[in-house]
């Protein structure tokens, strides 16, 4: 009797859990955790892409009918880049309704609202290019293993995978950890290193997150933040005798799938 009732205790919490998850989900924009982005004068219309512009070409190859997913994609900023820039076999899912009814608002009719898990199963080698933006910080241990089995799985051979996470080792990066209630991890490079290695990926690239130049104004954050960070990067370095450190907020990691 007492294993039952301690049975059905967890149970009543997971159960719970899935409901004060869910309900965050369901109201990422209008909470405000979401959708800052957004200009409303004369309907939706997304504001600056710089940062999503410069990736993209970047980091993607020329060819526009590459097959690319933006897993939890949000209201499809991403999505409307690639676009824009001409890539048109593109895809994206988001669990939280009103983040998908804001896509389809934006003209993103490639937005999808299920879960992650689901939308991969039976895709194998689909896909040449998997975004994982935003999305792996919100997971919890075996549910980030599970879900980068399946990336590596529904990737073509040499596929990439672009993920954006929170870092840990940022000087700021607790901002990004603590600023959403879901959010489950943070990440060093070497810990997204680890977990990439073991679930099909090698190849793997960390990149700080500069602000990306598109005026005047970046232009003086980009110099403030080259210049200002200096300090840290020398007591770090002095500390560790490491020169190449991420210090941004979140940072941005590529891999490809292991041949």
């Amino acid at each position: 009797m007492v294993a039952d009732a301690e049975e059905g205790l967890l149970q009543g919490e997971q159960n719970n859990m899935k409901d004060w998850k869910q309900r965050l989900y369901d109201s990422y924009i209008s909470s405000g955790q979401a959708g800052e982005n957004i200009h409303w004068e004369d309907g939706p219309n997304i504001g600056d892409t710089s940062y999503s512009t410069q990736l993209i070409k970047k980091h993607l190859p020329d060819k526009k009918d590459i097959s690319i997913a933006d897993l939890a994609c949000g209201h499809g900023v991403l999505l409307y880049c690639l676009k824009k820039l001409g890539y048109n076999n593109v895809i994206g899912v988001d669990i939280s309704p009103e983040q998908v009814n804001l896509a389809h608002e934006l003209g993103l009719k490639e937005v999808t609202c299920q879960n992650i898990t689901n939308f991969l199963k039976n895709k194998e080698s689909i896909f040449d290019v998997i975004f994982l933006f935003d999305i792996l910080e919100h997971l919890s241990k075996n549910q980030l293993c599970d879900l980068l089995d399946q990336v590596s799985d529904s990737l073509k051979q040499n596929g990439t995978v672009i993920i954006h996470i929170p870092n840990a080792e940022g000087i700021f990066g607790m901002r990004i950890r603590y600023g959403d209630l879901t959010h489950e991890n943070c990440f060093t490079p070497q810990s997204i290193r680890q977990v990439l290695s073991v679930c099909g990926f090698d190849n793997i690239e960390c990149f700080e997150d500069t602000p990306v130049i598109h005026g005047i104004k970046s232009l003086i954050r980009y110099i403030m933040w080259k210049l200002l960070t200096v300090p840290f990067r020398l007591l770090l370095a002095a500390e560790t005798g490491v020169t190449n450190q991420v210090l941004s907020q979140n940072m941005l990691v590529i891999a490809k799938k292991t041949a």
